[in-house]
């Protein structure tokens, strides 16, 4: 319900043939958005994201921060990027990804690993 408020505030209001404004139909959000969970794609795009930092050489900024290597008087407000890492931890252990580090650094492997999450109703 909170997915389809968010859909209709985006796409805005349609106009009818008489010239009143109505809100979207589920069935007008549905082919915007082309059929797709999207709670599923944001949680298969978080996957990938976490594949690419992975991928990253050691000496990256990016890789050192999101493994903690970086002074606490740098976190600023909000959600900790320890629990955003918890997350993607929860969103692969459901996917039963085991070896998942040796499959991360295979960029179509994992490629395909992120679009089966987009269409995993458990996730």
């Amino acid at each position: 319900m909170f997915e389809r408020k968010l859909l209709r505030k985006i796409y805005g209001p349609t106009e009818e043939v008489n010239g009143i404004w109505g809100i979207k139909t589920d069935k007008e959000l549905d082919e915007l958005i082309k059929h797709r969970n999207i709670i599923n794609y944001v949680k298969a795009e978080r996957l990938s994201w976490f594949g690419h930092v992975n991928r990253m050489p050691e000496t990256s900024i990016v890789k050192e921060y999101t493994n903690g290597n970086h002074l606490q008087e740098d976190q600023q407000e909000g959600r900790s990027l320890d629990g955003k890492m918890m997350l993607v931890r929860n969103d692969w252990k459901k996917m039963t990804l085991l070896m998942w580090a040796e499959q991360v650094q295979d960029r179509l492997k994992w490629k395909d690993i992120v679009e089966q999450a987009k269409s995993l109703p458990e996730l």
